[in-house]
């Protein structure tokens, strides 16, 4: 018997009314007008956070906010590539990220030194990378995609070019569906979305069998299958407005509820649970903290830097994706 048999599903109510700040919140808003910051977050961080972030979004939204900043400090609470990513767009301001150890094991999974080596046995590949990997990595790279817009851009690549797409084998193999385009798969996977299974999504649909379930690209295909809709996390949003259900079952990490209760306020969510919990959180995002973030703007540390031939380089296909987005 499968232990997920023996947790209450994780359900988001319907939220009433604007959140209520804590004196920390409140300390951070004070502190972020001090030090002229705009605080940057990813739908995946705690509700504390993500109720004083001037923006919350996913990766292309977010790469896009980055891009237009005029403050003089740019606090992302994410992780560490992300933070990258504002560095790259933004050379000149100072970006933070609350914790440094805030990386990803999907990013991790594609290391900068054997991408080269790859691609100096395989000349002539194009290569696809997902926004979830290094610096380095963004540098080797032909053009940048999210989960959001992954489709859009891989059929934008000539068709004589044959494809590798970088570093998560699930959401290139979804995409490879999607875009019928024949791809070479980095292996790499979020080892958070992997954690979710067809049983585990199955015994909680059970319980609420009128709910639709929307599912991240990242998850394995079996999940995929079973899921009414796959998305990211922005066009989640979306779905979630426009289906007449009252209960909505999410498979994705699940700072997502705090994001989909905001926006979608009528309605109420059911994390998507794995075979050991009733939800499931990256434990990589959980690292920042709204302490973590008032200290980041009392120091202005950590501080993120990417060195110039590396951050030029990676400009280029950080560009080409948001060119090719709109």
């Amino acid at each position: 018997m499968s232990a997920v048999l023996n947790y209450e599903p994780f359900v988001v109510s319907p939220r009433r009314g604007p959140p209520r700040l804590s004196p920390i919140q409140e300390e951070v808003l004070a502190l972020k007008k001090e030090r002229n910051a705009v605080i940057l977050a990813h739908n995946y961080q705690v509700e504390a956070i993500q109720d004083v972030a001037d923006f919350v979004g996913d990766s292309l939204g977010l790469s896009y906010r980055a891009q237009a900043v005029k403050s003089d400090v740019i606090l992302f609470c994410g992780v560490h590539f992300m933070a990258e990513t504002a560095k790259i767009v933004n050379p000149q301001r100072t970006v933070l990220l609350p914790d440094r150890n805030a990386g990803c094991s999907l990013s991790d999974s594609c290391p900068a030194d054997r991408l080269a080596a790859y691609k100096r046995e395989n000349p002539g590949l194009y290569v696809v990378a997902y926004i979830n990997c290094s610096a380095g990595v963004k540098a080797l790279s032909d053009v940048i995609c999210t989960s959001g817009n992954a489709v859009k851009i891989v059929s934008r690549v000539p068709d004589d070019r044959e494809i590798l797409f970088v570093p998560d084998q699930n959401l290139g193999q979804w995409v490879s569906k999607k875009a019928n385009r024949r791809m070479r798969l980095w292996p790499g996977s979020c080892y958070a979305h992997v954690q979710f299974t067809v049983e585990a999504i199955e015994k909680v649909r059970a319980r609420f069998p009128e709910a639709p379930v929307v599912a991240h690209p990242e998850c394995v295909q079996t999940v995929r299958d079973l899921a009414d809709e796959v998305c990211s996390t922005e066009l989640m949003i979306k779905f979630s407005r426009e289906h007449p259900a009252s209960h909505i079952i999410v498979v994705t990490e699940s700072g997502m509820l705090h994001r989909l209760r905001r926006e979608v306020p009528e309605k109420s969510f059911i994390a998507g649970p794995t075979d050991s919990c009733a939800c499931n959180d990256c434990r990589f995002m959980k690292l920042n903290t709204i302490e973590k973030v008032r200290d980041a703007l009392k120091t202005l540390l950590p501080a993120i830097e990417v060195p110039e031939p590396t951050r030029s380089a990676a400009l280029l296909p950080i560009q080409r994706m948001l060119d090719w987005s709109k």
